[in-house]
């Protein structure tokens, strides 16, 4: 009899334990300001905005030789073909396998200045300025690439810095690295003779 209440004794104090942390948990705040809950309930972060003075700089963007500036060959105004299409010389070499199924050229080309990209608000910006673009979509990648984690990113860690665009390492186009074969493993100094 005795050992039995020993056990509810003790099976009633985690009981109460685990109650306790669990009320402290939930009134917790969340660690790093994240939200609670699993990762892929998270809601990932709106990109990081320049500051005013706190321009990125970057490289010009690697274009195709001969391909800009587009107004070579498109004229400016509103007078174009937005429909879906196969396109035509010089453009027949794209393959096009950025979200295709839900994606068309002018959703980032902007048709009326083809020297241009447009966001989703109708905003205008330099190819040089792609990466806002890119961030749209890809908010995770944006904000990692502002902190230097994805991609590459040269300079003072806290000073002046350069950052690559996104289109220095992926086709804007086609964006998945195509699988490559693996080198074989280094030798071992030892195994150097």
């Amino acid at each position: 009899m005795a050992l039995r209440r020993s056990v509810i004794g003790i099976g009633a104090g985690v009981a109460l334990a685990a109650a306790v942390l669990w009320g402290v948990a939930l009134h917790a705040p969340p660690a790093r300001g994240n939200p609670p809950g699993p990762p892929e309930a998270r809601p990932v972060e709106p990109p990081l905005a320049a500051a005013p003075g706190d321009e990125i700089e970057t490289p010009p963007p690697p274009f195709s030789e001969g391909i800009f500036p587009c107004t070579r060959c498109h004229k400016p105004g509103p007078d174009f073909d937005d429909g879906r299409r196969e396109l035509g010389d010089p453009h027949d070499k794209i393959k096009f396998e950025h979200d295709a199924e839900h994606r068309w050229c002018l959703d980032c080309h902007n048709g009326e200045q083809r020297d241009h990209l447009r966001l989703a608000s109708g905003q205008l910006i330099d190819f040089g300025e792609s990466y806002k673009l890119c961030g749209q979509c890809h908010g995770d990648k944006y904000r990692d690439w502002r902190a230097g984690i994805h991609g590459k990113r040269t300079g003072r860690w806290d000073g002046h810095k350069k950052y690559l665009l996104c289109v220095n390492c992926h086709n804007p186009h086609s964006p998945h690295f195509r699988p490559i074969h693996p080198e074989p493993a280094p030798k071992r100094p030892e195994m150097i003779r």
